[in-house]
């Protein structure tokens, strides 16, 4: 998924097929990043924001959060590879990465309904 992130596994858990350990273990730390509320709805704040990108500043009054604790759960998300990190001066930006959800919705969604999915 991206520099230092956590790679997704090349095979889905709902495939039929066991899923290897360390696979497994890769995607379970991606599918932890969006076990939190939290963080939820920091890629919700982000991918609704104007530009599709926010800043600490931007996302620290609208969870009522400190901004340590913000930037805890933004390096969290970019180092499961959901978001990437813009620095300009002084300042950092967020955006989700597409590609990355989609991959996770494609792991998890079992192979019939894909198949549907894309005949549609």
């Amino acid at each position: 998924m991206g520099t230092a992130k956590t790679a997704m596994p090349a095979i889905s858990p709902l495939t039929g097929d066991p899923i290897k350990r360390a696979d497994a273990e890769r995607l379970a730390g991606v599918l932890k990043a969006f076990a939190d509320p939290a963080r939820l709805r920091l890629l919700s704040l982000i991918q609704s924001a104007p530009e599709g990108e926010a800043s600490v500043s931007d996302l620290t009054s609208a969870l009522n959060l400190s901004q340590p604790t913000v930037s805890h759960h933004l390096r969290i998300l970019t180092e499961a590879g959901l978001l990437e990190r813009d620095k300009r001066g002084v300042w950092a930006y967020y955006r989700l990465v597409p590609a990355a959800i989609a991959q996770i919705a494609d792991l998890l969604t079992p192979p019939r309904k894909r198949a549907t999915k894309r005949a549609r």
